[in-house]
């Protein structure tokens, strides 16, 4: 089940039986060695096919000026388990997109991480309501393994279009694919449609 924290459910409850399971506690799972993590270096990038044609760019430090929210959601991973309740805080995507506004002909974004990692979305589910840039997860800043400084979580779709390390935001006109999304896995990504891997589209 994914909720907002004020209690309403942007999708309705629906069976995670089938492949999934139930895991206690926050397995950790991710692609390559976790980046050390360099303040004077870092920033957050928005590019692309914005609606000025010109990009931006936020440190750290200048995230926590941006809007908060929290959202509690469950998370699902395409090899099988999934946990629940996790309470994330952090900025919401559609607060990105107010303050950066996309050109009208964007459809999707490319999220980008450490060492090139990237993960596509439809523009729709970049919109959702529970779709967040977390640096706070059940009250305490990320921890390196799980993402720290930033990750973005989209809950009703796989961990792997839920990036950590997040390091930019692109406006894409078209789609293209990710780097597990060129693996093998699906191009969508919904746990309700078990829509694990590429030969199902």
């Amino acid at each position: 089940m994914t909720r907002l924290a004020d209690g309403r459910k942007p999708h309705a409850d629906r069976d995670t039986s089938g492949h999934q399971r139930h895991v206690n506690g926050w397995p950790v799972s991710h692609y390559g060695p976790i980046p050390r993590f360099r303040p004077e270096r870092w920033n957050l990038r928005v590019y692309g096919t914005t609606a000025t044609g010109a990009e931006h760019s936020w440190t750290f430090d200048e995230l926590s000026g941006l809007p908060h929210a929290t959202v509690v959601a469950d998370l699902h991973c395409a090899t099988g388990p999934t946990s629940t309740d996790h309470e994330w805080y952090g900025i919401p995507a559609t607060a990105v997109l107010d303050l950066i506004p996309p050109a009208p002909e964007v459809t999707h974004v490319m999220a980008w991480a450490e060492y090139g990692y990237a993960a596509n979305l439809r523009l729709t589910d970049f919109t959702a309501a529970e779709t967040l840039l977390a640096t706070h997860h059940n009250g305490e800043h990320l921890t390196a393994e799980h993402g720290f400084p930033l990750r973005l979580v989209v809950p009703h779709l796989y961990g792997y279009k839920s990036p950590k390390w997040l390091r930019a935001i692109e406006y894409l006109t078209e789609d293209r694919r990710g780097f597990w999304e060129e693996r093998g896995y699906h191009n969508i990504g919904d746990p309700w449609k078990e829509q694990r891997y590429s030969h199902q589209e």
